[in-house]
Order: C-alpha cells, then sequence, then structure tokens
C-alpha cells in the first residue's frame, strides 16, 4: 500500500512537472511593427525626414527579412501590425500635439497609398495575421491584436520593427501590462539615431522585458525558443 502511495505521489509529480513546463514555455509569436514602405523603402517619408543612422536602418531591415524566412521555415506565428489611416486622418482628429498631430502634418500612412503598404520583402502571406484598426502608437490601441494573441494562446512576443523608442517601445509597455512575455529584438528595430537606440535598450527594455540579437534567435537550433 505504501509503494502504491509512493508511486501514485511520483507520477501526480511528474504529470504537474511537464504542465509547469508546458506554462512556462508557452505559444510565441513574432510582431512586425510598422514593416511599412514610409520606414523601409528610401522613398517613404519617414525613412527621409527622420533616420538618421542609415547603417542602423539598413541593418534592422536585413535582419527583419532574417526573421520573416525563420518564422516561415518553422511555422511560427508571423503578425504584421501596421499603420493607416482614412482620408483626412479623422482617427486623429483634433490632435494638439504628438503623433495625433504630427501624423496628419506630415501625411503619413495613408490608406490604400504608397507608404502605408508593407515593404515588399517582408509583404504577408495567406495564413499570416494582419492586424487591423490600429490608431496609436502601441499595437494594440483600437485593434484586434490582443483578441487574436488570446485566442491563439499567444503568451511570448517578439517585436522588430519601428521605431524603437516610439512605437515599438509602446508596444512593448502595453503587451508587458497585458501579462506577454515581451521581448525585442536589439537589431531588427531602429530608432532615428544611435543615442536613443542604446537609451531604450539600457534603460528601458529591462522594465518591460528582455532584449536579444537577430542570431540569438535564428541561430542554428533556436526555433525551440519561440515554440
Amino acid at each position: 500500500m505504501k509503494q502504491l502511495f509512493l508511486n501514485v505521489v511520483f507520477f501526480m509529480t511528474l504529470i504537474m512537472s511537464y504542465q509547469a513546463e508546458g506554462q512556462t514555455q508557452g505559444k510565441s509569436a513574432i510582431l512586425l511593427i510598422e514593416t511599412q514602405n514610409e520606414w523601409m523603402h528610401p522613398d517613404g517619408k519617414l525613412r527621409k525626414l527622420l533616420i538618421q543612422d542609415e547603417e542602423m536602418m539598413q541593418k534592422s531591415i536585413k535582419n527583419i527579412e532574417k526573421l520573416v524566412d525563420f518564422a516561415r521555415k518553422n511555422d511560427i506565428l508571423l503578425i504584421h501590425c501596421g499603420l493607416r489611416f482614412e482620408k483626412g486622418y479623422p482617427e486623429l482628429a483634433n490632435g494638439k500635439s504628438g503623433l495625433r498631430e504630427a501624423i496628419p502634418k506630415a501625411g503619413t500612412f495613408p490608406i490604400n497609398e504608397f507608404g502605408s503598404r508593407f515593404y515588399e520583402t517582408v509583404q504577408p502571406i495567406d495564413g499570416e495575421f494582419v492586424v487591423t484598426g490600429r490608431v496609436g502608437a502601441s499595437g494594440f490601441t483600437g485593434s484586434n491584436l490582443d483578441v487574436y494573441l488570446r485566442n491563439n494562446k499567444v503568451e511570448n512576443l517578439y517585436l522588430a520593427g519601428y521605431a524603437t523608442h516610439v512605437c515599438v517601445e509602446s508596444t512593448l509597455r502595453d503587451a508587458h501590462e497585458k501579462g506577454y512575455n515581451t521581448f525585442l529584438i536589439s537589431d531588427a528595430t531602429s530608432a532615428f539615431n544611435s543615442t536613443q537606440q542604446e537609451y531604450v535598450l539600457n534603460e528601458i527594455v529591462h522594465h518591460f522585458g528582455e532584449h536579444l540579437s537577430t542570431e540569438a534567435l535564428v541561430g542554428g537550433g533556436n526555433e525551440s525558443l519561440v515554440k
């Protein structure tokens, strides 16, 4: 009888261990933020107006392309989170400061026009989720991102895209507050300059998640990190 009891305890402990491990690992997704022509194309308005460190920008584009390839080859969820606004920017009406004022003035991300289209090398393909309804700096603001993640049982979010110190950071903070495990992919993002980039990586990210390089994620055998 004692042996039977010990066997039951052993198997219950084993089952709980497996369950805990599964809960720790969770399901993951790579979230691409504003991988659109405004940032990534040489003729994009934001690329020409704001990017001061062209080398960092070029590096981020190559690494985003690597992430897309990695996700597709390893059947990892890839989510495209862009911005696009109706003609006249009614979603941002009466903005007196910040992005609500700046975006209409700059005329960026107009719906169905060049700037808001996804960059040619990372365009969504069939089966990949494209976020809709977004109207703010965070990818969650006004959008269907959160409900998609929860319904698909995603716990871990790997963030890439633009700009590191604005919309990527806003999404990072928001995701953390909503209970997701967040990871910023440091060289698959770009700020306007290296000072802004390093500040986010060194002073901000650790409050809301972690950061890692593209190679740390896509290097040989690391697909288990995001599955």
